[in-house]
């Protein structure tokens, strides 16, 4: 899993709130027997008009945050079906963070799980970047997790709060088997002396 430390790049306003599981990434991309190409289903009914043309309302189709890095999202997204698709599909077009206000919880899970950051912010700092990311001139921010802050294009700052193992893990670039690995020789320790103690087992 690709470690997050300091990460620089667009922010791309996706503003809507509710947005669910299965507009992130529609249940006909559920069908292949492992992840690749999941990049073309991201968003798909927002981002094509029909195949092959591709609607221009849609942000990630405008010049300005085509290759964003970051998405500033509404309330509460990720909700509906806990699809791990979601969340591969994003990570396959290089986005390496959510910002919002909340998110779903099963989806909060599945980002942590895959190395994309998630970011919960007080509604005041979330309107500010929000409105700059709408701007194609001030959309760049830079997210700094080993100091917990967003730095904005206005020169402004914003802490941010993170569990002290999500950022460990994500920081190592450990997944939840990577991350248990890590204390392996614990884990090999506590098994011997188990058995020790428990003969018959």
């Amino acid at each position: 899993m690709q470690p997050f430390d300091t990460v620089t790049g667009i922010a791309a306003p996706l503003l809507a709130a509710n947005i669910d599981t299965d507009v992130i990434m529609p249940k006909q991309f559920l069908k292949g027997i492992d992840r690749q190409g999941l990049d073309r289903g991201l968003f798909f009914d927002l981002r094509w008009r029909e195949p092959g043309v591709a609607n221009p309302d849609f942000v990630l189709n405008q010049p300005g945050w085509r290759d964003a890095t970051f998405l500033v999202v509404g309330e509460n997204f990720g909700c509906g079906s806990s699809r791990e698709h979601a969340v591969w599909g994003l990570k396959q077009v290089g986005i390496r963070a959510l910002i919002g206000t909340s998110f779903a919880g099963i989806f909060y899970d599945n980002c942590q799980r895959n190395g994309v950051l998630l970011i919960e912010l007080a509604e005041v700092q979330w309107k500010k970047i929000a409105e700059l990311a709408g701007r194609a001139d001030t959309a760049a921010i830079s997210v700094n997790l080993p100091e917990q802050r967003i730095e904005l294009a206005d020169g402004s700052v914003m802490a941010f709060e993170i569990d002290r193992l999500r950022k460990e893990s994500l920081l190592l670039g450990l997944d939840a088997i990577g991350a248990t690995l890590q204390r392996a020789e614990q884990i090999r320790r506590f098994e011997r002396r188990h058995l020790a103690e428990n003969p018959w087992l």
